[in-house]
């Protein structure tokens, strides 16, 4: 089993930043791709951003590009996402998960198996 645990959320005014962060603990040694999501009131849970084990490769949502950056510390077990110029529509429950398997495109919910318990982004215009 794998806990993952996510903290750094807050409210902030549009244009600013966050930084959010996830720290797994339990048999932590089998992870690989890490992802973070997001759900909005009334929405489907959404894929946000994704990194490999090695950190070396990146998935992102179109509408966060350039703006968010993912990046992970295995020493630590964690994930981190870096949140520049938010915007009112990033507003959401952000949700850390750990992907069990698949290969390619890491944007599948069915793909991960852990989930933490989220942390809500609240972005004022």
């Amino acid at each position: 089993q794998v806990q993952l645990v996510e903290s750094g959320g807050g409210l902030v005014q549009a244009g600013g930043s966050l930084k959010l962060s996830c720290i797994a603990s339990g048999r932590t040694f089998g992870l690989n791709t890490m992802g973070w999501f997001r759900q909005a009131p009334g929405k489907e849970r959404e894929f946000v951003a994704a990194i490999t084990r090695s950190g070396t490769t990146t998935y992102y949502l179109d509408s966060v590009k350039g703006r968010f950056t993912i990046s992970r510390d295995n020493a630590k077990n964690t994930v981190s996402l870096q949140m520049n110029s938010l915007k009112s529509d990033d507003t959401a429950v952000y949700y850390c998960a750990a992907r069990l398997g698949g290969t390619g495109w890491p944007g599948g919910i069915d793909d991960y198996g852990y989930w933490g318990r989220g942390t809500q982004v609240t972005v004022s215009s």
